[in-house]
Parts: structure tokens; C-alpha cells; sequence
């Protein structure tokens, strides 16, 4: 039988064994998911089982850049505690290094990566027992300047690891100190505004439509006359971009000046166009459920149910 990535993938969320241990075991047991969770088992590759469905919402981000190329990740695990550890912190740094010298292409590819004798996922599962908490790599972003293009890829890490922000600035080199500053500013205005884009042509076609129609709809409700309901409505879709788009932000440092008034700047000064090519950021945890308890509470309910921990 054909062992799909589907299967290993479900086989390694019931079980947290790693991804070459789930193959395996699956091909053993002719791809029947509980033969090959026993299978799993009467190895002892399973001990991460129960933990395998807790929630996982704190962590660290972690950047590795260097050679024109960097990469951002985020790996989670179940407490905060956890998460400032220099074992968890040095862990999460290594991840990052190995995604930003392989390039992997998704999520499912760097966890085959190998790493230390077998695979990144076999080093989480490590991880897991090692530490005693559910540990998670979650996502992560790689950018590599194109061949021929002079720029500079630039982290910024925030808050001990809360945020993470890795962008790509073309035009210069980092050898121009005044360049390298610009990408260190810029990164803390994507950390600290938060934009979803770059500039307002990035914006998809059905957000501009939507947001439009809203806009038409507020000034409608308001008792606007109809003839002025577009004018209106690019009036807000403006502050839009202001709030939204990177270059069209007010620079957190000068906000009287926007961002792409930096860039214009910067590019008289380098005598080349200078601009932001892309960007990610990460907030550890963003859009995950959250942990509704601690762990002080968790021991005194056990303590109070005289079970054992």
C-alpha cells in the first residue's frame, strides 16, 4: 500500500513520534493507522502520545541571516517558562540556521531536513520528552536576494522573542552603513505597525472591493448623498493604505514623514531605487487558542482529583 504524506502526518499528530518513525511504521503495518500506533508503541516511540493534543501557544521566534539570504521561525511550546529557557531559546535558534542553509521549500520539507543523526521532526520529538511539553515548529519565511541584486536581508527580534520580523531591501549593500541602518528601521516599523502589505498594489483586487462597498455602505447609512459616496469612499480607502501598506505608513521614528519618503531618500543617496521587496513578521502564538490555565493550577487540580503528576 501507498504511504501518502497525509498519513504520516496524522499518524505523527496522534502519536508525536518523528516523521521517518511514522513512514516506517505505517509501511510495517501496511498503512492500518492503530497497527501502526502500536508498532510505534512497543518501540517506546510514542512517549509524546499524550501530550501530542495540548495546546501549544507560547514560544520564541528566531532568525538566522546571512550571505544575502535569512530565515524566520517560529517553534511553540505549552509555557512561557519553557520559552525563556536558553535550552529551548538555543533550540529555536538552530532551527532557524538549518531552514535558512537548506531552503526548504514548505513546512512538511523542513521537517525531513536531516539534523543531528536524523530529522529536524525527530529532533522536536526529542525535544518533547526531553523537555516535558508539547513542542511545535509552527511556521517559518526564507528570503534570498536574486542573483545580481544588490540589498541587504534584515532581522529584528523583539521582546525576547515575542515578535520577529525578517525583510528584503534592495538597492545597496550593506556595506553602505546608512543602508543597513534603513533595514534595521524599517524592520521595527513592520514589528511595531504591524502592515498586512508592502504597498497599496499589493492589496488584493477583493479586499479594495470590500473595503469600498463598506465604506459606500457607512457613508449611505449616514445620510450621504449618493453622489458623493465614491469620493468618500477613497478618501477612507486612503487611510487604508496609510494603515495598511508599509510604504504609506507614517514612520514610527518621524511621523511626519512616511516610509516611502525614506526610500526616496535613501535612493537619491545611493544613486539606485531603493525598496522593500518583502517582508514577514511573527508573534508567537498569533491567531492560536490560547491556554486558559497555568501550570500552579494545573498541579493543584491534579493534587485536588489525588492524582499523580
Amino acid at each position: 500500500m501507498q504511504i501518502t504524506s497525509e498519513m504520516v502526518r496524522e499518524l505523527r499528530d496522534k502519536t508525536g513520534a518523528g516523521m521517518m518513525d511514522c513512514k516506517r511504521a505505517l509501511a510495517e503495518a501496511d498503512g492500518l493507522m492503530e497497527q501502526a500506533i502500536d508498532n510505534l508503541r512497543k518501540k517506546g516511540l510514542a512517549a509524546a502520545a499524550k501530550k501530542a493534543s495540548r495546546i501549544a501557544s507560547e514560544g520564541t521566534v528566531a532568525a538566522s541571516v546571512g550571505s544575502g539570504a535569512g530565515a524566520l521561525v517560529e517553534v511553540n511550546c505549552e509555557t512561557d517558562f519553557v520559552a525563556k529557557t536558553e535550552d529551548f531559546q538555543g533550540f529555536v535558534r538552530e532551527v532557524a540556521a538549518l531552514v535558512h542553509a537548506r531552503a526548504p521549500r514548505d513546512l512538511e520539507s523542513a521537517l525531513l531536513l536531516p539534523a543531528g543523526g536524523g530529522t529536524l521532526s525527530d529532533k522536536l520529538t526529542e525535544r518533547v520528552a526531553k523537555i516535558g511539553e508539547k513542542i511545535s515548529f509552527r511556521r517559518f519565511a526564507r528570503f534570498a536576494l536574486p542573483a545580481g541584486v544588490r540589498g541587504a536581508v534584515v532581522p529584528y527580534i523583539h521582546a525576547g522573542g515575542k515578535i520577529g520580523v525578517l525583510i528584503e531591501l534592495h538597492g545597496a549593500g550593506e556595506d553602505r552603513p546608512e543602508f543597513a541602518a534603513l533595514g534595521k528601521d524599517l524592520a521595527m516599523q513592520v514589528a511595531a505597525a504591524n502592515p498586512s502589505y508592502v504597498s497599496r498594489e499589493n492589496v488584493p483586487a477583493d479586499v479594495i472591493a470590500r473595503e469600498t462597498a463598506i465604506y459606500r455602505e457607512q457613508a449611505l447609512a449616514a445620510g450621504k448623498p449618493e453622489k458623493i459616496l465614491d469620493k468618500i469612499a477613497d478618501g477612507k480607502l486612503e487611510k487604508y493604505y496609510g494603515d495598511f501598506c508599509l510604504v504609506e505608513q507614517a514612520f514610527i521614528k518621524d511621523p511626519d514623514r512616511k516610509v516611502k519618503d525614506l526610500l526616496k531618500a535613501m535612493a537619491a543617496a545611493v544613486g539606485a531605487d531603493v525598496r522593500v521587496a518583502g517582508f514577514a513578521r511573527f508573534q508567537v502564538g498569533e491567531g492560536m487558542e490560547k491556554r486558559s490555565d497555568d501550570l500552579a493550577a494545573e498541579v493543584a487540580r491534579q493534587l485536588g482529583k489525588g492524582g499523580s503528576l
